[in-house]
């Protein structure tokens, strides 16, 4: 596998946005263009993606915000998943985040996406018994 994992660039939007789309990461309240843009402006370099022979087929969103690292948009191209590609883009990030000093990393995965789940599960991650709320702020739609 050649697998090249780098930052985002400006140039890679319409392809990420289509391989969110297939992944079916793009819902009606986040606009993927304006998440796109904020991430530009807030440590960009955590902005991964993930090429097989110059084709974009993964990403990973990470943030640090001096307490506890996210990720976000962890998506891979249908025909390459169990490929071993998302643990790959993971590890990534792990990797950038702990190089910030991030003692640890959050993610949120939808109750019901069991598949999504057992993915983590098989990473190391563990299901924490916390309440994710939210409040929006701005709105995308």
């Amino acid at each position: 596998m050649n697998l090249v994992i780098r930052s985002y660039h400006e140039s890679d939007k319409n392809k990420v946005i289509q391989l969110w789309k297939e992944c079916a990461l793009v819902v009606p309240w986040n606009d993927p263009e304006r998440d796109i843009i904020r991430k530009q402006t807030v440590q960009p370099k955590l902005f991964l993606v993930g090429l097989m022979n110059d084709e974009i087929i993964a990403t990973a969103m990470a943030g640090y915000d001096g307490h506890r690292g996210w990720v976000y948009y962890l998506a891979v191209l249908p025909k390459y998943q169990k490929q071993k590609i998302g643990r790959l883009i993971m590890e990534e990030a792990e990797a950038r985040l702990l190089e910030l000093g991030c003692p640890k990393l959050n993610i949120m995965v939808r109750s019901t996406n069991s598949e999504v789940i057992s993915f983590y599960k098989s990473i190391g991650y563990k299901v924490e018994a916390v309440t994710s709320m939210g409040k929006r702020l701005e709105p995308d739609n």
